[in-house]
């Protein structure tokens, strides 16, 4: 797996990971929401510098302009429903992309530390030869992952694969690389060091899902 860690350099893009993480600033709802949005724009900026390119003449009121245009046709898969805002940065920059979303939560069991992850719906068209970015904000253990490249297999076979993350753990990070191809790209913001018992990213965010959505039973 190639990994960028983008907010490993300076940018304006600490700012918005500093405001997602700061307790007091998460209690704004609809803040959180246009930072994760914003972060979203920044990894796509940076993701769409890989893409392939094609010349293209362009026709203005005042004559012409070649240009280097992406032709990569995109699948943009958003994990419900945390993956929202952040679905909504990606496609800010890749409006043109056609849209999958899959339904992938946490189910613990008896409230112990111990969960499996369940999908129970999925629509996406097909992925055969074309780019598909798998956005998840929160990237903890990797299951959540793992499960949804499993569900997707039977829409075909993507040229390329990109995940894209506002906050990921390293030990996650280190269960994908092992159940992803090797030339998948990870572009993330931040990368934290640890998981809590429940599988939580430390020091992290808390529950994205909840913090842009409201708490849920």
């Amino acid at each position: 797996m190639i990994i960028h860690e983008i907010g490993a350099f300076n940018s304006r893009l600490t700012q918005f990971v500093k405001e997602i993480r700061d307790r007091e600033i998460q209690k704004d709802a609809m803040r959180f929401r246009r930072n994760i949005e914003r972060i979203g724009e920044v990894l796509s900026y940076e993701l769409s510098k890989t893409l392939s390119y094609d010349r293209e003449i362009v026709e203005t009121p005042l004559g012409s302009k070649e240009m280097l245009l992406s032709k990569d046709k995109l699948v943009l898969c958003s994990i419900l429903r945390a993956g929202l805002p952040l679905h909504q940065g990606i496609l800010n920059y890749f409006d043109d992309a056609e849209n999958a979303f899959i339904s992938a939560y946490r189910n613990h069991y008896d409230d112990e530390d111990a969960f499996e992850v369940i999908v129970k719906y999925l629509a996406s068209p097909s992925l055969t030869d074309k780019t598909l970015i798998l956005a998840d904000p929160m990237l903890a253990t990797g299951k959540t992952l793992e499960n949804v490249l499993r569900a997707i297999a039977g829409h075909g076979i993507p040229k390329q694969i990109h995940i894209m993350g506002v906050i990921g753990a390293a030990p996650g990070i280190e269960y994908l690389e092992k159940v992803f191809p090797e030339n998948t790209h990870l572009w993330i913001a931040a990368i934290d060091p640890e998981l809590n018992s429940r599988g939580y990213i430390l020091p992290g965010i808390g529950d994205a899902g909840d913090l842009a959505f409201g708490q849920k039973l």
